[in-house]
């Protein structure tokens, strides 16, 4: 019921965070599942970790920031009241910018397994470490996008 008197500007801005929080959470699934292929999968475990990592530096750090601007402007187009303070604000937040460092250090080992592969010597440790940290994203984000949709008070 909420949605039929949401203003008509919000919209846009919440679109593009629904459509990049989407992205985020396919994007983190297909880092995780190409790593879990590659602990599984020894023999093609090199180019499933160039293909988590790329991911990684190609799919998730854009969907990132498209969630994350959509959901700052879709906060300010919503003008809540400054004692507003929902639940599910709060555990998006605090999802978004936990994830953001974790989406970051991430990036660094990603940028580094890279280097290594490009190498060959090694560099499918960095991906094991990547994969790890994307399913804890994941994880999160799974329960960011319930408190999102279900609204606990």
């Amino acid at each position: 019921m909420l949605a039929s008197v949401r203003p008509d500007d919000v919209n846009f801005p919440l679109f593009l965070h629904v459509f990049g929080a989407m992205l985020l959470v396919g994007t983190l699934f297909a880092v995780a599942l190409a790593t879990v292929l590659a602990w599984r999968r020894p023999d093609d475990a090199v180019g499933l970790t160039r293909f988590s990592l790329r991911t990684l530096l190609m799919g998730v750090l854009p969907a990132y920031i498209l969630m994350r601007i959509g959901a700052q402007w879709t906060e300010s187009k919503e003008n809540f009241p400054d004692d507003f303070d929902p639940a599910w604000l709060g555990i998006g937040y605090i999802t978004a910018d936990a994830g953001a460092l974790l989406v970051l250090i991430s990036l660094i080992l990603a940028a580094l397994g890279l280097r290594k592969l490009r190498s060959e010597s090694g560099g499918v440790g960095f991906g094991r470490a990547v994969g790890v940290i994307c399913i804890l994203l994941l994880a999160a984000y799974i329960v960011a996008v319930w408190a999102m949709t279900a609204k606990p008070t």
